[in-house]
This record gives structure tokens, C-alpha cells and sequence, in this order.
């Protein structure tokens, strides 16, 4: 595998439904070697902070298999970067990976911590109001990932795949498992005891509190 480009986005706005949003969802490849840091890449426009950004989505990473897929499926050659990913990789497919699995990319070691959710920014991106459904049901969701060693990365740098050793629960099952209204209280364990990002345990901290809360 390789590094096969590096995006980034400036803040750009776009018509969603009957109001403009700002967003960073339009990135572009930068032909020169790039710093990664612990929040991601500076001067990649992160607007919606509430939901994404931070230590543990400082990046987010799509890869070619997947997109060889899609291209399929919609008939058309879509640029690195089309899905708002700050690194495209190839021959990565990001349904084979579990939540703490390592990314090794020059002087970078990343860790992965979440599927991307779909939503109305990306629908918007891709010009199609069934995209979130598509995307669903696809289940090729990309990895968001938290930076383990920081340092500066090119592309076609050489990145290899180490895998998590301790419990953790496959990108699949916590993207599936996401849509699921009623988790079981094993499913609820099974994901906190994952080194998963910390926006996702904090939803789920809370459904296993009223969850055992209702046994009680």
C-alpha cells in the first residue's frame, strides 16, 4: 500500500436545502511533503467542530479499493479527495479494519477510531439527495483516525497496516451497529472497550447509563 495523494480543504460554501453552510468537505490534492500534527493538518477547514475534528478524527482516510467501487457503481472517475479525505491510500478498504488498528505512513504512526457517518453535507458534496442512504448501505465508510506519532508525510510513502492486539470490534460492526436504535447492553460493552474515539463513547456511555439504569 501507499500513500497515493494528500487533501486539503479551505472553508467554501454550498446550498443545502434552503440555507448556506459553510464547510471544508471540498478537498484537493497538494503536490508537497505535509506536517501532521496531533489535530490533523493545519489549515484543513474543519467548520462543523461539534462533529468532526479533534484528537481522535484529526484525520480522515478513504481508500482506492473503495473507490474503485464506487466508480463502478456510479459510472464515473472520481479525484482523491471527492469524499472530503485528507489521505487517500491504495488498495485500502476500510470494511478489513478493526477500531485500533495502526497506520504506518513515513514518519507517521496513526491509529483508527471511527467509521465516517454520512450526512446532509455530504449529500449536498456529491450533488445526490439519496447519498446518505447509498453511502449506508454500502458499507465502505472510510476511517477517521487519531495521530499516535506526529511528523511529515509525502506522497507515495510507503504505508503498512498493524494490527490492534487488544479488544476491539471491526469497522462493520460499529458502522452497522450505529443505525441500530435499541443496542443490547453487550453490544454497548463491546464498543467502550475498544479504543474508539471519544465522541462515539460518550453517545454510548450515555445509552449504556439509561440502558442499566432501566434493569435497575
Amino acid at each position: 500500500m501507499k500513500l497515493l495523494s494528500i487533501n486539503i480543504g479551505a472553508e467554501r460554501q454550498q446550498q443545502r436545502n434552503d440555507y448556506v453552510e459553510t464547510t471544508g468537505i471540498y478537498k484537493l490534492p497538494v503536490d508537497r511533503p505535509v506536517e501532521i500534527k496531533s489535530l490533523g493538518i493545519e489549515g484543513d477547514a474543519i467548520c462543523d467542530q461539534k462533529n468532526h475534528g479533534g484528537p481522535d478524527q484529526a484525520l480522515y482516510i478513504y481508500g482506492s479499493a473503495d473507490y474503485a467501487w464506487w466508480e463502478q457503481e456510479l459510472g464515473q472517475k472520481l479525484a482523491p479527495g471527492t469524499f472530503g479525505e485528507n489521505l487517500t491510500i491504495s488498495d485500502l478498504e476500510s470494511a478489513a479494519f478493526n477500531v485500533g488498528d495502526y497506520l504506518h505512513i513515513g514518519e507517521v504512526t496513526l491509529q483508527v477510531t471511527a467509521p465516517r457517518i454520512p450526512c446532509g453535507t455530504f449529500a449536498t458534496r456529491m450533488s445526490d439527495p439519496q447519498w446518505v442512504k447509498k453511502f449506508r448501505a454500502a458499507e465502505r465508510p472510510g476511517l477517521y483516525v487519531r495521530v499516535i506519532r506526529e511528523g511529515v508525510i509525502r506522497a507515495g510513502d510507503a504505508v503498512t497496516v498493524e494490527k490492534y492486539a487488544g479488544e476491539t470490534i471491526s469497522i462493520v460492526e460499529i458502522y452497522r451497529e450505529h443505525y441500530v436504535k435499541d443496542k443490547s447492553e453487550e453490544s454497548l460493552r463491546r464498543h467502550l472497550k475498544a479504543p474508539i474515539a471519544e465522541r462515539v463513547r460518550r453517545d454510548l456511555e450515555e445509552e449504556l447509563k439509561t440502558k442499566t439504569s432501566e434493569v435497575l
